[in-house]
């Protein structure tokens, strides 16, 4: 003898028609929750690697809210009593091939029913046994922990933003490097070595030309017939005609071939005081014996 009928099996379904996928795909996943709980059967659909999981967990989900709505009956006290896949109609579309041809593409479709039914009182009694002796938490069990976990959250929240509070009167890093840059003001006008105008130093060792005024002449270190750069570079000071190049210890007069486009780096007032401190005239015999003689020593 057969047993019920599709549509006289107990419990309470759910039903999702013409679902674009093949009623033999469908059935691998409605193996697998056959019989299982509701918590388990959404675990396995939530892990599973097929497409079609989420539209069968959809269907599981309607059928369980239909039972708690119109029936009045507990989620966790659930279970997949019955789930099939009905073959629906079959999309025909073609796919042009050489020659001329063409092949038939089949779109399937299936309808998926879903049928959830309450356990037992004696299964549902070895369920917690089970459970509890496993040492895990029913359904309601579970959402209790979840609310006080939030809770403990949020109470964390609320005490790592009060900490925070705490230390907003701690300077901020601006204020400390404002600070840092201060003190290193007032060390500096503090040494001698880089005082201002208002510092304590000897006004005699500091004017090197003895002419009563610390000037620019005795800020160049090329003796007292020199003068240091002004701000503009090529702006001559007065009685100052003659351009000193550091770099080659080089003097230019004027007149001469590259006067206009050196950059002097010390102005002298005469050529002997230019070759006093070690500079030689750019473009002199001297400078071209020497070059001369570089470059017979190499021929040698």
């Amino acid at each position: 003898m057969s047993g019920p009928k599709t549509n006289e099996r107990p419990g309470t379904r759910a039903r999702a028609s013409h679902v674009r996928t093949s009623a033999y795909k469908a059935r691998e996943i409605l193996n697998l929750i056959r019989n299982k709980s509701y918590a388990e059967a959404s675990e396995i659909l939530a892990f599973s690697e097929r497409g079609i999981s989420e539209e069968i967990g959809k269907v599981l989900d309607s059928a369980v809210a239909n039972a708690e709505h119109n029936d009045g009956q507990l989620a966790e006290e659930l279970f997949v009593s019955a789930c099939y896949a009905d073959e629906g109609p079959t999309l025909k579309r073609w796919r042009p091939r050489a020659r001329g041809r063409a092949t038939r593409i089949r779109k399937r479709t299936c309808h998926i029913t879903v049928i959830v039914s309450r356990f037992s009182d004696e299964q549902l009694e070895m369920l917690r046994e089970r459970e509890a002796n496993a040492g895990r938490s029913t359904t309601s069990n579970a959402a209790e922990a979840r609310r006080q976990r939030v809770a403990q959250s949020r109470a964390r929240d609320e005490a790592e933003h009060d900490h925070d509070h705490d230390h907003d009167e701690e300077p901020s890093v601006e204020k400390q490097a404002s600070d840092v840059v201060a003190a290193t003001e007032a060390a500096m006008s503090a040494d001698p070595a880089n005082a201002g105008e208002d510092a304590d130093y000897d006004a005699e060792v500091a004017d090197s030309d003895k002419d009563g005024d610390v000037d620019a002449d005795d800020e160049s270190p090329f003796g007292p017939l020199s003068h240091a750069p002004l701000e503009d570079a090529q702006e001559q000071p007065e009685g100052y005609p003659i351009k000193g190049n550091a770099d080659s210890m080089k003097y230019h007069a004027p007149g001469g071939r590259w006067y206009e486009q050196t950059v002097p780096e010390v102005w002298f007032a005469t050529s002997d005081a230019a070759e006093a401190a070690g500079f030689t005239e750019a473009g002199s015999s001297a400078s071209s014996d020497e070059e001369d003689s570089g470059d017979a020593g190499g021929d040698d």
